[in-house]
């Protein structure tokens, strides 16, 4: 293939230049920051959750589902674990199929990946933020400090989340010099904001619950797990997977004992006395939820069972850990090379896909970049 330039050295990028080096080719990566993986390194509240033993299409949004579907079919989650455990390592799925490296170190991920981009002697040039990309016979890439051609280009550099790791959106301009659109884009996997008046008093107090989102009467979508009140809303792991279906205007409702009929819990609120809550939820939560239901045994025990919260937006692409939207897969082929420039490939984030919590997209980070270094090198 000749040269091949990966423009973003996050999970992504990384795993192509691994791909790339393997088979023998010439690879230079280019990093706007002073580090590799760094968003990486950080994945699954920093354990590092890398895939998920549950893989399918139904777990992603995007404009092509069904191509979604051919892709992970193609590099799914046993193939993930086998290209990260070449490297070195164990990596075992949780209960609910999350898989993390046996350390439970997300950082320790990012090594195995530099390590085995240092054995392989690929170039990395850091502090190197591609400003044009252009084609003339061969790709010229300018970026800060100089510049480089290559007869293959691989966009990997995110998103508009988290842009503490670099990862602002402004990649999107490279591709769009090439007549490439990018869909509306939005914050997910993010803490939700709600009226602060609804959950005053109640910051810092976490439960395992059960949350649904609930959008014109019909529930949308249900899950069980940690809610974190904050000062401006909620977050926590089922927040964080409802938010990639909830939307400003929903209701949200908490069930605080999903493993407690209600009938149970009315039996224990019979004396509706104020100390009724005690060792059933939290201390806190119990005087907040009886002061709401002024004393009323059946509105303490509808709080109680379905505490409701209305969505009034989300705290921004600053807290979320991924981005909705971005270059369309209508706009690739099979290998996510561009229909509008041969030889311009694209992984990761920057497309319009984006996984549900709990390592999806970290998967399409390394199922994205399998299938584009395949096409490299076809």
């Amino acid at each position: 293939m000749g040269k091949i330039a990966i423009i973003g050295g996050g999970a992504s990028g990384m795993a192509c230049a691994v791909l790339l080096a393997r088979r023998g080719q010439e690879v230079t990566v280019l990093e706007r920051g002073e580090r590799l993986g760094r968003k990486l390194s950080a994945t699954g509240n920093g354990q590092g959750n890398v895939t998920n033993t549950d893989m399918g299409a139904e777990h992603y949004f995007s404009d092509d589902n069904e191509k979604v579907a051919r892709l992970l079919a193609r590099f799914g989650s046993g193939e993930t674990v086998r290209f990260l455990e070449s490297m070195g390592g164990i990596f075992l799925p949780d209960g609910r199929g999350r898989v993390y490296p046996a350390g439970r170190q997300a950082s320790a991920v990012t090594d195995l990946m530099r390590f085995e981009l240092a054995r392989l002697g690929v170039r990395t040039l850091f502090h190197a933020q591609v400003g044009s990309l252009s084609f003339d016979r061969d790709f010229f890439l300018t970026y800060e400090g100089g510049q480089l051609h290559a007869d293959a280009v691989i966009l990997a550099a995110g998103g508009r989340a988290a842009p503490n790791y670099g990862t602002d959106g402004s990649a999107y301009a490279l591709a769009q010099g090439f007549g490439h659109t990018v869909t509306p884009c939005s914050p997910v996997l993010v803490q939700l904001k709600c009226d602060p008046a609804s959950v005053r008093g109640l910051k810092g107090i976490r439960a395992d619950a059960a949350l649904s989102v609930i959008r014109r009467g019909e529930t949308i979508f249900g899950c069980r797990g940690d809610v974190l009140f904050t000062e401006s809303g909620v977050s926590g792991d089922a927040v964080f997977r409802a938010s990639s279906y909830a939307q400003a205007g929903d209701e949200l409702k908490i069930d605080f004992l999903p493993d407690v009929p209600a009938e149970r819990l009315f039996e224990v609120l019979k004396d509706g006395g104020e100390n009724c809550l005690l060792c059933v939820v939290n201390n806190g939560l119990g005087r907040t939820l009886f002061r709401l239901a002024e004393g009323e045994k059946e509105k303490l025990a509808a709080l109680v069972k379905g505490f409701p919260l209305t969505v009034t937006g989300t705290l921004g692409y600053a807290y979320a850990q991924v981005t909705r939207g971005g270059i369309p897969l209508a706009e690739t082929d099979d290998n996510l090379m561009s229909r509008l420039q041969k030889g311009l490939y694209f992984t990761g984030e920057i497309l319009n896909v984006d996984g549900e919590c709990g390592g999806y997209n970290l998967q399409w980070a390394l199922t994205s970049a399998y299938v584009a270094t395949e096409g490299v090198l076809s």
